[in-house]
């Protein structure tokens, strides 16, 4: 199953440190997950330690985000989905803590698990599934950069200031269902993109600092602010530039894919 993964991929940059540390042999990941957790002193919002645990510990009829908020396990089964998932644990900490405690917290105001999701367990959801987090600059061609993604000016943006990303635009997969789609990669694959502007000293960094800032600063602003939809913007993910051979103003003019921004 792990063999499936190309980690020469510049979209597992994000996660591919925590797999390395793991040391798998086959695929047989989730007692090397627990070693991990446990060296990292991994615990969910309750402060209870962190553990991977066989889907079959997840009662009927608890929610999936209530048992890991109630026990601090996480049910995990032998496929890529939680593989990835159990992944963004350990490179992501404390964003996915933040997350399982406002679905948690969701869940619990509703009084269970019903019919309907609400706006925030949604956004949550998004968040944890499908999210990618795009690092910016603060400067006037960050901004402008940002501007023209949410106005879907693809080829301004992606092609145009290609030469910005590395150097002054960095994109960090979080999405564990994101990671899974893009084992087979198809230039249709989007993220919902969660934006983030950073000072110089944040490019500065090295990668694993980089990592620890965004951990922190997303998790902080998830603890202080409503999440919504509205805050997400889309990014074809084999647009990211040098993420995809070929990407020449044709590759941008795709519509089925780089599709203009809805008139209101």
């Amino acid at each position: 199953m792990l063999a499936q993964i190309d980690w020469s991929r510049p979209w597992y940059d994000s996660v591919r440190p925590a797999f390395e540390r793991l040391g798998v042999e086959g695929d047989d990941f989730v007692a090397a997950f627990n070693r991990n957790a446990a060296s990292l002193a991994l615990r969910n919002h309750r402060d209870l330690p962190l553990t991977f645990v066989p889907q079959e510990s997840l009662p009927e009829g608890t929610a999936y985000e209530e048992f890991i908020s109630a026990t601090g396990g996480v049910p995990t089964r032998d496929n890529l989905h939680d593989f990835f998932n159990g992944l963004v644990w350990q490179t992501f900490p404390l964003i996915k803590r933040q997350l399982n405690a406002l679905q948690a917290a969701q869940i619990a105001a509703a009084g269970g698990v019903g019919q309907s999701r609400g706006p925030a367990r949604d956004a949550a959801t998004i968040f944890d599934e499908n999210a990618a987090l795009l690092v910016v600059r603060f400067s006037n061609e960050g901004r402008a950069l940002v501007d023209e993604l949410r106005a879907h000016c693809w080829d301004a943006a992606l092609f145009e200031k290609r030469a910005m990303f590395g150097r002054d635009a960095q994109v960090w997969l979080f999405g564990h269902a994101l990671m899974e789609k893009l084992v087979a990669p198809r230039k249709a694959i989007t993220a919902h993109t969660r934006v983030l502007f950073a000072g110089d000293d944040y490019f500065d960094l090295q990668a694993d600092a980089q990592r620890a800032w965004i951990d922190a600063r997303v998790a902080a602003e998830l603890a202080s602010e409503p999440l919504a939809t509205s805050s997400f913007t889309p990014l074809p993910v084999l647009g990211v530039p040098g993420w995809w051979p070929e990407q020449d103003a044709a590759f941008y003019a795709d519509t089925g894919v780089f599709r203009p921004k809805r008139r209101a």
